[in-house]
């Protein structure tokens, strides 16, 4: 969009949701791919599929402690009329028998060491009987292979074991390791830049004082960068000084600059003009409650979000637009990261058709109840809310009792919906 300076002059128009939620999808590429050791790939996105080299387990392997022996040997062995064996050595994970078995013999074994040569089946510690004359009593048959853990039983070599685009959990991790993988190939990590601009604030930790207040939107945003996938890098706190925001939003290493604050139509609010000078202000000013004054530029290729200064506003313009980018970058959906729960509103919501809102909602007896205030530096709401739910600009509101889709702030079940479910 063609760039004109609104400070202290208002937006002549708003860009929809939809069309700047399209531009992103449609300009956003996933990172390059780097190495990463398998210590650190937890939660990193695969970058490339991988094939196991090697069969899992390399041996045959005894299920559980017993006795290693041919199966065949144990045939018509029963409590009346036990057969018995020589027991002839012991094998121990990591320290197998090195003999081998032969007719009529028994090895003494241990869950997960190799069974073997020679035998073909581990009879249970319980059904035998281990005498002082090194022979032992066995009371009931064994087929041949039971309790034997097969060669390749879990994964053959060649096997695809992961596929790229995964993100990795715990057990992938652990599967990894049980193959031998050493480092895999990731996508990278997008790097987030902060860059938080305000006269009048002070540093997270410090006590509010006088006409200042204290800066809570990079603690949020740290913590949202960090949910995405994204590192957030160093930063420090700007006063409204357009040259010092000139150097901070062209001196980055960053894939995304975040700017908090400074967005809007104020005569301090200097981002705007100066992402439009230094590389394209695609859009300013939005067609959403809260959040309208947020914007979505380039800068040498690094994408910029303009997020308003008003704490729930950034929340807001966060998680449309930054969030969904940020995870894309480094390889994950784009779709919000939250589950959601589908139940009646307890009274309706207002909206204007065109607009998109952001609806700060908790829920109460299985329903929801939109929380009075709409205040955008009204942090609090967010912390007594127990998700959102949003109005596609198509709507002019939601009536009462009707079925809503809340996105949830936290994993853990609100006690309004147990209760709803207890209930019904």
């Amino acid at each position: 969009m063609k760039h004109s300076d609104v400070r202290m002059r208002g937006f002549a128009e708003r860009a929809d949701v939809e069309d700047v939620e399209r531009f992103l999808v449609a300009h956003t590429e996933r990172l390059a791919a780097e190495s990463v050791a398998l210590d650190d790939c937890v939660g990193r996105v695969l970058a490339a599929d991988i094939r196991s080299e090697v069969d899992v387990p390399g041996f045959a392997r005894a299920a559980m402690d017993g006795f290693a022996v041919r199966g065949a040997d144990t045939f018509g062995a029963a409590d009346y009329d036990p057969i018995e064996l020589r027991v002839v050595g012991l094998a121990l994970p990591g320290k197998g028998y090195a003999g081998t078995v032969g007719t009529g013999e028994a090895v003494r074994i241990m869950t997960g060491a190799p069974v073997p040569a020679g035998a073909d089946a581990v009879l249970m510690a319980e059904v035998a009987e281990e005498r002082s004359d090194g022979r032992v009593a066995i009371r009931e048959p064994v087929a041949p292979h039971k309790h034997v853990g097969a060669v390749g039983e879990d994964i053959r070599a060649g096997d695809l074991v992961l596929r790229a685009g995964r993100r990795l959990r715990p057990q992938d991790a652990g599967l990894l390791a049980s193959i031998g993988v050493a480092s895999l190939s990731c996508v990278c990590r997008p790097r987030v830049a902060l860059v938080i601009t305000g006269d009048e604030l002070l540093p997270a930790g410090a006590r509010p004082a006088g006409s200042h207040i204290v800066d809570s939107n990079s603690i949020v945003l740290r913590a949202l960068v960090a949910r995405d996938g994204g590192e957030t890098l160093p930063f420090a706190l700007l006063p409204d000084d357009p040259e010092r925001i000139r150097h901070a939003l062209v001196d980055s290493a960053a894939d995304v600059v975040l700017v908090s604050g400074g967005s809007s139509v104020g005569q301090e609010d200097h981002a705007p003009r100066l992402v439009a000078e230094l590389g394209t202000l695609d859009f300013h000013g939005l067609s959403m409650r809260p959040s309208s004054p947020a914007g979505v530029g380039r800068i040498d290729g690094r994408w910029v979000f303009l997020l308003p200064g008003n704490p729930v506003s950034c929340l807001c313009a966060y998680e449309f637009f930054a969030g969904p980018t940020i995870r894309a970058l480094g390889g994950r959906s784009r779709a919000w990261p939250h589950r959601r729960v589908r139940l009646p509103l307890a009274r309706k919501i207002s909206s204007v058709v065109g607009r998109t809102d952001y609806v700060r909602v908790a829920i109460e007896a299985g329903r929801v109840v939109p929380l009075a205030t709409s205040g955008a530096s009204i942090l609090s709401s967010t912390v007594r809310a127990a998700g959102c739910v949003l109005v596609p600009r198509g709507l002019e509101g939601m009536a009462e009792g009707a079925p809503v889709a809340v996105l949830l702030y936290d994993d853990d079940e609100p006690a309004g919906i147990a209760a709803a479910e207890a209930a019904g």
